[in-house]
């Protein structure tokens, strides 16, 4: 591997590390070949999020005009074109080695791109066609290189665990997404429980959600169990030497609903985040359960749904 590759492989490693911690300990799971490009993954979807959201004193004009600079400088390294990057060629590389869709990428980026222009979503749809770039296409992304026994079977569940992923941070994260003038939560959602945009960041300012916030949260939660409940059976068809990493990833992103569940669904009060402690005895767990071993979804079970 030549140096530029090495070094591109080290700069997605570094991002990876220090802003993806409980992806990241997942991935120490994984055997070593396959890590570098699970880094490289991170690395393209953790670069194109700061163009869009670590840039904002600039006006979203100039932060779209770098994301498509930046994109058009994917695309001609796709086609074989020189690429100056500090990080692109660890992603081509990865493309190229796993034989990747261009395709996900493209509906990645063009997800990036709306976060530009679009502050809310109307409803459910709407928000699943967002997360269909920004979640979904992550798990196709990720399935060849975690490898499965059955690549068609595992398609669908790989899917739904971007979607439980990526719904999970949308949780998680209200607060500082009222900051960037965002809400992931559809603003149907909002209705059906009478909760308005000015109460939110009302709550966000107080520092404690009102009882119809709360209740809200705990819908959207259940929403969430349900794509970890259909992902499920995705993680015992991936490879035996992968499924300790996603059985790892699986865990620690649903406890973080639980986490929000333990402080009855109040998202303001403080960001709900795993224990240091849990996530290594997580990771220890998983190391020792027995290959094809079906999961534990977060949560109440179904039929409490």
């Amino acid at each position: 591997m030549d140096t530029d590759l090495t070094a591109a492989y080290a700069r997605c490693q570094e991002l990876h590390k220090r802003h993806g911690r409980t992806y990241y300990l997942a991935t120490r799971l994984l055997p070593a070949w396959k890590r570098r490009h699970v880094h490289a993954l991170y690395g393209f979807t953790r670069h194109a999020d700061e163009i869009v959201d670590r840039t904002e004193v600039l006006p979203p004009a100039e932060r779209a005009a770098r994301l498509d600079e930046w994109s058009t400088r994917f695309v001609a390294g796709l086609h074989g074109e020189p690429v100056d990057d500090p990080l692109l060629p660890a992603v081509l590389h990865t493309i190229a080695i796993f034989d990747l869709d261009p395709g996900d990428f493209a509906s990645f980026l063009r997800s990036m791109a709306m976060d530009l222009t679009v502050m809310s979503y109307s409803t459910y749809d709407d928000l699943l066609d967002y997360m269909e770039g920004s979640a979904a296409v992550i798990g196709t992304m990720m399935l060849p290189i975690l490898g499965s026994s059955d690549p068609a079977a595992a398609r669908e569940p790989a899917r739904q665990l971007g979607f439980a992923f990526q719904l999970t941070n949308f949780i998680r994260d209200v607060a500082e997404d009222l900051d960037r003038g965002r809400t992931y939560l559809p603003d149907e959602d909002l209705a059906k429980f009478n909760v308005t945009r000015d109460e939110l960041l009302a709550a966000k300012a107080q520092g404690r959600s009102t009882p119809k916030i709360r209740e809200l949260i705990e819908y959207e939660v259940t929403r969430a169990q349900a794509h970890y409940e259909t992902a499920a059976p995705g993680i015992t068809l991936l490879a035996p030497a992968s499924q300790a990493c996603m059985r790892t990833a699986f865990a620690l992103y649903g406890g973080i609903l639980d986490e929000v569940a333990a402080q009855d669904h109040d998202v303001f009060v403080r960001r709900a985040l795993v224990p240091q402690r849990r996530r290594m005895a997580v990771a220890a767990r998983a190391l020792l359960t027995p290959t094809g071993t079906p999961v534990v979804v977060p949560g109440p079970g179904p039929a409490s749904r």
